[in-house]
């Protein structure tokens, strides 16, 4: 409780202005380093503050997730101020009145909040087991880029202290015994409830974006874009046409370029 009440006190402290005008975004380097889960993580966070119309400047180091106070990417150094992943950053935002939802009424923004929570339990986690259980992934891919900036021995204990980390996450939620397909069953039903709830508006809900079109932008735009040895995972989120749709207006609006990992 007292670590809860310190990570709300430290977001009220840090959100006394409005934006700063000396931000830094920092993240792994994008091609060479960063992990599938890590970077949908990262592009829905500067993808929310795209539509924020928040200005940061973007520092890539390979000691981000070192740097960062939660252990985990991305994370914002604002001042004096670090707040790390998504949820708080959003958090910090709207305490500083700035929020992008703030047009839905109570029912909406707990329903927000509901499909918000289903995105981080199933994408999240499916992107971690892909990407540090599966063994050809891991091998292919995870390692290999997880290890690239660290000179032998330690591109080889970083990754495997790491998978262990995340072996440990996922069987504390229930994860680390499911199989690849049922991984891409909860992804399937995930992307079915977010089809449902988009249906034919140009965000989830209505005209305007909010951070849940930024969240699911953050992983569906990689997982599409990502090359993994099984194309699976990109072929089952094509059959979702306006979830392709909404990356695509997304990356129209808000980026230029994106480089694809």
């Amino acid at each position: 409780m007292a670590s809860l009440v310190g990570d709300v006190m430290h977001l009220k402290i840090g959100a006394t202005e409005k934006w700063p005008t000396d931000v830094a975004f920092f993240q792994p380097y994008q091609v060479e380093q960063v992990t599938l889960p890590d970077y949908s993580n990262c592009l829905a966070v500067r993808t929310f503050l795209s539509m924020s119309g928040l200005k940061f400047d973007l520092q890539l180091k390979t000691n981000a997730e070192e740097m960062s106070p939660s252990g985990r990417v991305p994370f914002l150094k604002m001042g004096a101020f670090l707040v790390a992943e998504f949820d708080p950053i959003v958090a910090n935002v709207n305490m500083r009145g700035l929020s992008i939802s703030a047009h839905l009424d109570e029912t909406e923004r707990s329903e927000m909040t509901a499909y918000i929570t289903m995105v981080h339990t199933v994408l999240y986690n499916a992107e971690l087991y892909l990407s540090w259980i599966d063994k050809d992934i891991f091998a292919s891919t995870t390692r290999p880029r997880y290890g690239s900036v660290h000179p032998w021995p330690l591109s080889w204990i970083l990754p495997w202290k790491r998978q262990m980390e995340v072996k440990s996450r996922l069987n504390a939620c229930g994860w680390i015994d499911k199989t690849k397909e049922n991984v891409l069953d909860e992804i399937k039903a995930c992307l079915q409830a977010l089809s449902d709830r988009l249906a034919k508006n140009t965000y989830f809900f209505g005209e305007k974006p909010t951070e849940l079109d930024a969240l699911v932008f953050g992983h569906l735009y990689n997982l599409i874009t990502v090359r993994l040895p099984d194309s699976k995972l990109t072929g089952s989120i094509q059959n979702y046409r306006n979830l392709v749709d909404l990356c695509t207006r997304i990356e129209g609006k808000f980026y230029r370029d994106i480089q694809e990992n």
